[in-house]
């Protein structure tokens, strides 16, 4: 009886993988066709940029979450500009002068126990040493019972650059969605900090 059932198993399997295989051969012509005919040095170097790319999309999360402002401002470009609404800053300095007025200097030894980001849904054209990216960000907080609750939800916006050898926000427009702009805009002024 168990090898009755062993033997139907591997047949059910072998008729999977079968299927499998059949699948993909029918979906990697059209795959294929899709996809540029890139010589093996400029398909690594886009991957290779994607992954940089990436890697500044997530480092903006992880810098804000650690108040590490100098690294955070870093992320842009010389004229790089962040965006939200109206409020436009532009340059790394002022960039980080807006971080500072809105959380306050952070004490040494900082570590954040109350709040972070998360980057989802990341979808990225590069050309050359231009790039665009869409992604999409939730906060989460810690609340009232210590659990972490969704405190704002929206969409990240980029026009990228290689400045100086590094991938770089040329323009960044966080838009956020829940709560929406005008909602959010008064919570923030309502936690900024004393002047």
């Amino acid at each position: 009886m168990a090898e009755d059932h062993r033997l139907a198993a591997t047949g059910e399997m072998r008729y999977a993988a079968v299927a499998l295989a059949v699948l993909a051969a029918l979906a990697l012509p059209a795959y294929a066709v899709a996809q540029p005919k890139l010589p093996v040095d400029q398909q690594l170097r886009r991957v290779e940029d994607e992954l940089a790319i990436r890697r500044l999309l997530v480092d903006y999360a992880w810098t804000q979450d650690a108040r590490d402002f100098p690294a955070y401002a870093a992320l842009f470009a010389r004229n790089g500009e962040w965006v939200n609404g109206t409020t436009i800053h532009k340059g790394p300095d002022d960039i980080l002068k807006m971080l500072v007025g809105i959380y306050g200097q952070p004490q040494p030894g900082f570590v954040n126990r109350d709040s972070f980001h998360i980057t989802t849904n990341i979808e990225i054209d590069i050309d050359g040493d231009r790039a665009t990216a869409r992604s999409r960000h939730l906060l989460l907080t810690r609340g009232p019972d210590g659990r972490p609750r969704p405190t704002l939800a929206g969409r990240y916006e980029d026009q990228l650059i290689r400045e100086d050898g590094k991938w770089k926000f040329l323009r960044r427009v966080d838009t956020p969605v829940m709560p929406t702009a005008e909602e959010w805009g008064k919570m923030m002024r309502a936690r900024a900090p004393a002047k």
